[in-house]
């Protein structure tokens, strides 16, 4: 099998598109196949319209599945309806059933209705009941592919059975042992298996100490298991009876997904990064934010106006209320994003707020001292006259607002989970404006104080 990096991919393809165009099956198929899977789709994806209707000519349901459950969602809805109907049919019968699941639940009802009818009925039954499960949890992300065994069994027989229906499993990395109620009662690696006498029986070299999830766990808890024990799969009991596994493969889009779900929390953009989504569509998601940020602006404004007469006496203050400000919003949402992470990584349950919060507080202080020294050099030099008390004013502030930035900010998601709402909802826009509120409160109440010594 070839993968082909970046220098050979162009050359490569034109190979397989001059076979595909001379209508040349055998020179195709061995181009074609002798790439890795994931090579494979970059190339079909180069293809037009005609070319990929060669293609379909040229290789069965079964091989084509491969590369269908690969492509993206948007490439899956596009290239399905190309397909003949009879050839759909086999495709989606010959696809894994989480990777099923994740095409068919994005479909609109109806369309996923056609495409469930024209199945195998065994093959639908079973990728109906996964869709019914609760998303993002893991049942929703499981697959129903998978190899169990009995604990009476032989290592002989075991391997025998693998022959036949191991091509029909997702992955055969760990062979799960059932009882004769279809309880999970233990776990045997193929290293083990293979490694062990013919005629050892499973029962004596089973691990029984197993790690499992159930139906309604949720994905991200999935995530963390696997991570943690760097499990390649991980089984999924209902009511103790095995109905599934999840696989490395799936986590790795469990976590991207969560991740970038985090991400558009943070940032006020939650629905937004989809970039086929209309402007409209992506609008009306950001609104609720920029409307209620919108009024957050104007108590910013509120608190600049309580303090005019502050500023109409030495109107040079002004010149650090956008340090001030951006200061205090940059290192909130620092410190938001540490706890968030450490929730996503650690588990709630694990996370201790008062370590977090001394934590926070601490480097507030060390970034507030750094940055008051920094201005005690620049602001004399910048402003001769009262420079020096200019920059001491601006220098407290900036200690006590970047030790209270932090600590809101460490302190807002775990407010969050307590009020049952995702951390991450606590996002940076809405720490910012806090943020700058606060600051805003402490820079000008320490400036009226020692206004006497400025003028």
């Amino acid at each position: 099998m070839v993968r082909l990096n970046a220098q050979t991919r162009e050359e490569y393809t034109k190979q397989i598109i001059q076979a595909i165009d001379m209508q040349n099956l055998e020179q195709f198929r061995e181009l074609f196949f002798d790439l890795h899977p994931t090579d494979q789709v970059d190339v079909f994806n180069s293809l037009t319209k005609k070319q990929r209707d060669m293609v379909y000519q040229y290789i069965d349901a079964n091989e084509f599945s491969e590369i269908f459950e690969e492509l993206e969602i948007e490439k899956q809805t596009q290239y399905i309806e190309e397909l003949p109907e009879t050839y759909t049919t086999d495709v989606l019968n010959h696809m894994p059933d989480d990777d099923l699941v994740d095409f068919l639940g994005l479909l609109p009802e109806e369309t996923k209705d056609f495409y469930l009818s024209k199945m195998d009925k065994e093959e639908a039954q079973e990728v109906i009941q996964l869709l019914e499960y609760e998303e993002q949890t893991a049942g929703a992300i499981m697959t129903t592919e998978f190899v169990a065994i009995s604990s009476t069994e032989t290592v002989q027989n075991v391997l025998e059975m693998l022959r036949k229906e191991a091509p029909a499993a997702e992955t055969i990395y760990y062979l799960y042992v059932v009882n004769k109620q279809e309880k999970l009662v233990g776990v045997v690696s193929l290293r083990e298996l293979i490694a062990a006498p013919l005629n050892e029986k499973i029962d004596n070299m089973m691990l029984t100490r197993i790690k499992y999830v159930e139906t309604s766990s949720d994905q991200e808890d999935v995530a963390r298991i696997m991570k943690k024990y760097d499990f390649l799969a991980l089984p999924v009991v209902a009511a103790e009876k095995l109905v599934g596994i999840i696989t490395i493969d799936d986590i790795m889009d469990v976590v991207e997904e969560e991740t970038e779900e985090d991400f558009a929390e943070i940032v006020g953009g939650k629905g937004t990064f989809d970039e086929n989504i209309s402007s409209f569509s992506a609008a009306r998601k950001r609104a609720p934010w920029i409307v209620l940020l919108l009024f957050f602006g104007m108590v910013k404004g509120g608190i600049i106006g309580v303090f005019e007469d502050t500023l109409e006496q030495y109107i040079m203050l002004a010149a650090f209320i956008p340090l001030i400000m951006d200061s205090a919003g940059n290192t909130g949402t620092q410190a938001l994003a540490v706890v968030v992470r450490s929730f996503a990584v650690e588990g709630k349950q694990r996370t201790s707020i008062r370590k977090i919060m001394k934590r926070e507080f601490g480097i507030g202080v060390v970034l507030g001292l750094i940055c008051a020294v920094a201005l005690l050099i620049i602001v004399p030099l910048m402003f001769p006259e009262g420079g020096l008390i200019l920059a001491g004013i601006v220098g407290v502030s900036l200690i006590l607002t970047l030790c209270v930035a932090t600590v809101v900010g460490a302190m807002v998601p775990f407010l969050a989970e307590k009020l049952k709402l995702d951390p991450a909802v606590a996002s940076g826009p809405f720490i910012t404006t806090i943020n700058d509120v606060l600051g805003l409160v402490i820079y000008f109440a320490i400036a009226t104080r020692l206004l006497d010594y400025l003028i």
